[in-house]
């Protein structure tokens, strides 16, 4: 049986996905270095990729921020400003990301996620302590997030990941502190950029589906492990599937 071009037997395998995603992304950030590749691997074109990761990585993100807010992890007063910015940032980005031809895009999607695997590899581990901001409160919150967004605006991958690093070396927050902030941020992020991939109907809506049912499961399970996980664990993970799916990716290209 197929729904739109996509057997049962697809959707099921991007629902595992998703959930294997939402579980990491919630944990440790970096879902959509398993989700991008997956969707462009199995021949989805780049854009209708990023609009598609955009849908499914909204319902994990928000279900994540419902958990870190109803468990009293992040306030909404300490989160909504900056969570506003990081909605401008994104949908900008996702703007410029439509003019962009498609066929350079091809090429700079396996290059940015080679990029981030190295950074993730060759960085050193956020420290577990508070410590004095190295920044200002205005400086992170109209350049840093704003910037963060952007990037998830344009492309995604890494970005719970980029918010938490930036939460811990720029403003002095614990790891996991940052992270469930890093939720609230990255659904910001993730809403701005699907409504403008909306308007250009930049979506494949049944594999989204499919993906969205997961990630709900994944997130849910994420966020009752969040604070027992060694998160060093999560960036061994998250680096492997990355290599890998690069690889694959590689050769379905005929780069290999």
């Amino acid at each position: 049986m197929e729904f739109s071009g996509f057997s049962i037997d697809l959707l099921f395998v991007f629902f595992l996905i998703a959930i294997v995603a939402g579980f990491l992304d919630t944990l440790a950030g970096g879902g959509g270095l398993i989700t991008m590749p997956a969707l462009m691997i199995s021949g989805v074109p780049p854009l209708a990729a990023l609009g598609t990761n955009k849908l499914q990585g909204s319902v994990g993100t928000a279900t994540s921020t419902y958990m870190m807010l109803k468990h009293r992890r992040i306030r909404w007063n300490d989160i909504k400003y900056f969570m506003l910015f990081a909605f401008f940032g994104s949908a900008l980005g996702a703007i410029v990301v439509q003019l962009i031809n498609v066929e350079i895009l091809s090429f700079i999607i396996p290059i940015i996620l080679l990029f981030i695997a190295i950074y993730f590899v060759i960085s050193p581990m956020p420290h577990e302590g508070k410590v004095e901001p190295s920044i200002s409160e205005s400086k992170y919150k109209y350049a840093v997030i704003p910037a963060i967004g952007w990037y998830d605006g344009m492309f995604g991958p890494g970005t719970g990941s980029f918010f938490a690093l930036a939460g811990v070396s720029l403003k002095g927050h614990d790891l996991v502190h940052s992270t469930a902030i890093a939720k609230a941020l990255n659904f910001s992020t993730n809403v701005a950029s699907l409504i403008i991939f909306m308007a250009v109907g930049q979506l494949v809506w049944i594999l989204g589906i499919a993906m969205m049912l997961g990630q709900m499961i994944g997130a849910w399970l994420g966020s009752h492990c969040l604070f027992k996980i060694n998160p060093l664990y999560l960036r061994v993970i998250v680096v492997l599937m990355c290599v890998g799916m690069l690889i694959k990716y590689s050769i379905s290209m005929g780069w290999v």
